[in-house]
């Protein structure tokens, strides 16, 4: 009886200490978040920017991802008219299928399905790559050579996906509409002229600023999450997975946070 209130003792202990431990690493986390938006932020207004590296991360991240957006917004396009369309002609309201499709796409399928897809196209890989970095030395080799790893390697990542996002988003939106078309086409026989006009007939130019302002929020996130993790990878090989994985988890989770809070604000103006 007196061993087994001994070890109750204990294990309480233990859950103590194991949470205690878990608040100050949370805590210990979120400074070195803060610290790490400071470096990059202080270092976008350098003089010493990095244009070229800059270019050469929008070809990457543009390349990389138009290819599966393509093919991902041809399906979201066709499987909304297809799922849509039988409803509609119960009450026989087919002739609003192409602008509910486009409002769709426009103000929240497009944004952030392309957002979802480029977290984990593009945040996985930049969780890798300054991973392995990490790994290798490499930035500690840039440290000692008196050069700013945070100049080279994150702010350009991160501007990149920040100005990139937004513009595949677009291309994502006319992929999908297009593919909204072909939908339609399966049942019936309606031109593309005929149906971009129906389609854009009840969208407003105001539909698609918010779409577009949480676009950058969204590229922003992708860029400071997979270059935090990978930039703050551990020293052992396996922690180049660990990396990539947190980085396309937690900014794939963080993307809907940003969304939730975009649409209360959008809602409220």
């Amino acid at each position: 009886m007196h061993y087994q209130k001994q070890n109750n003792l204990l294990s309480k202990n233990q859950i103590i200490i194991s949470i205690k431990e878990k608040i100050i690493a949370f805590f210990i986390d979120v400074a070195n978040v803060i610290n790490y938006q400071k470096s990059v932020f202080k270092n976008i207004f350098t003089n010493t920017f990095e244009f070229n590296e800059f270019l050469k991360q929008c070809y990457q991240i543009g390349n990389k991802s138009v290819g599966l957006i393509s093919i991902t917004g041809i399906i979201i396009g066709l499987v909304l008219t297809i799922q849509s369309r039988p409803p509609l002609v119960k009450f026989g309201a087919v002739g609003i299928l192409p602008g509910m499709v486009a409002i769709s796409i426009i103000r929240e399928m497009g944004p952030v399905i392309t957002a979802l897809i480029c977290a984990g196209k593009i945040g996985s890989s930049m969780g890798a790559e300054l991973g392995s970095m990490r790994v290798t030395e490499q930035i500690d080799a840039m440290e000692v050579s008196n050069t700013n790893p945070i100049n080279f390697l994150v702010v350009p990542r991160v501007l990149a996906a920040t100005i990139m996002i937004p513009i595949l988003t677009l291309y994502a939106d006319v992929i999908g509409i297009f593919g909204s078309w072909l939908g339609v086409n399966i049942k019936d026989d309606v031109s593309l002229t005929l149906f971009i006009h129906q389609a854009f007939k009840n969208v407003e130019f105001i539909d698609l600023i918010p779409a577009l302002i949480k676009s950058f929020f969204f590229g922003a996130v992708i860029g400071m999450v997979g270059c935090y993790k990978g930039f703050n990878a551990g020293r052992g090989t396996e922690s180049v997975g660990i990396a990539a994985n947190s980085a396309v988890v937690t900014s794939s989770l963080l993307l809907i946070i940003v969304d939730l809070i975009a649409v209360q604000i959008t809602d409220l103006l």
